[in-house]
């Protein structure tokens, strides 16, 4: 245990570090642009601070936005705990909406921790509760995961049908292909060695893999995890499962133009511009640091300076969004939802339709 425990720091510290070190390069980035625009006004550089400039920002927002921000993410939540006791109560489970709705709280505050680290966590709580299996509400989170990647994926594309000369335009502009793919691309005769000399050693050893505690012990958690991803098939309401999966991103979309509505430089613009902003943000958050820190701040930064808004407002824009929605919603929310399910499961009791030995 003690040397899991050090090797799960050393992973937040790493992605942390990837995080700060991001969030850093574009704090850098901007105050350069920022120092040389206060020089051509004639501001003097002690006077011209981008961080004090970020503070100020802060305090001026209008907070009653930002509470509708909270409120937006609660109500997300409020579908995916449902959606998510669909798919379980398709595997013959009853777990209570309560359980449901506070461990997906506590797997966006453990996402915090080490990316995707909720994904682990929330499933692992819930199966501790509600006396599951856990292998089997592991398959039903992958299956919410991949929903929900089919649902930004459209997200995405109504984005980019909506605003396609200027996103084109940005990838025109900033991104050369040839350079970025040229490393990567690099790599793949490796991999694909690899790839075939591990599909080697796996026929060379099959019989003696294939008759192993082990192997035997993954079959098992791999059949659950199947058995998970199954749920799908016999949800009592789809209409009602797609109607849940489509207001958590509504919800998610109205979290940024609540932002935007909160914070003056960006309260006038539109919203296809705040869908854009919602997208490329959304991206920075899937890309592996804290909560999305600093690949979150460069991506929407990047969509506003599309309509206009200045490298510094949008620097302090992506600041008061991501502090807010991590601040405000995961870490508050997720730290009252750590405290609250001990509480409301002291005597709880459930009560399923199958009995399958609990998650021991």
């Amino acid at each position: 245990m003690p040397r899991q425990l050090i090797l799960n720091f050393l992973k937040f510290l790493l992605f942390l570090g990837v995080g700060v070190g991001i969030l850093y390069l574009v704090y850098l980035n901007q105050n350069a642009a920022y120092t040389e625009d206060c020089a051509l006004k004639g501001i003097a550089g002690e006077d011209c601070s981008l961080l004090q400039k970020v503070w100020t920002d802060f305090k001026s927002v209008n907070y009653l936005w930002i509470l509708l921000v909270l409120l937006a993410f609660t109500l997300s939540n409020v579908s995916r705990a449902l959606r998510w006791n669909m798919l379980l109560r398709s595997l013959d489970y009853r777990p209570t909406f309560t359980n449901a709705f506070l461990t997906t709280f506590i797997g966006y505050f453990a996402n915090l921790g080490l990316p995707r680290m909720g994904e682990i966590v929330r499933p692992g709580m819930m199966a501790r509760y509600e006396k599951m299996k856990v292998e089997k509400v592991i398959g039903t989170v992958v299956l919410e995961r991949m929903v929900d990647v089919v649902t930004i994926l459209i997200v995405t594309a109504t984005a980019v049908l909506l605003e396609f000369d200027n996103i084109a335009g940005f990838f025109l502009e900033y991104a050369d292909l040839s350079e970025k793919l040229g490393g990567p691309m690099a790599l793949l005769p490796w991999i694909i060695a690899a790839f075939f000399a591990l599909a080697g050693l796996f026929y060379a050893f099959r019989k003696k893999m294939l008759q192993s505690a082990l192997f035997n012990k993954i079959k098992e958690l791999a059949t659950g995890f199947w058995h998970g991803l199954q749920s799908i098939r016999k949800i009592d309401r789809p209409g009602l499962f797609i109607f849940h999966s489509l207001t958590i991103w509504v919800l998610y979309y109205a979290m940024t133009y609540f932002c935007f509505l909160s914070f003056g430089p960006t309260a006038g613009l539109s919203v296809v511009a705040a869908l854009v902003v919602f997208v490329f943000g959304g991206w920075g958050i899937v890309i592996p640091s804290p909560g999305g820190m600093g690949t979150y701040h460069f991506l929407a930064q990047t969509a506003l300076a599309m309509y206009g808004v200045s490298g510094d407002d949008g620097f302090s824009w992506a600041n008061i969004s991501f502090f807010s929605i991590q601040i405000g919603c995961n870490v508050l929310i997720g730290i009252i939802a750590l405290i609250l399910l001990p509480i409301v499961n002291r005597n709880y009791q459930p009560k399923h339709l199958i009995s399958d030995g609990g998650n021991d």
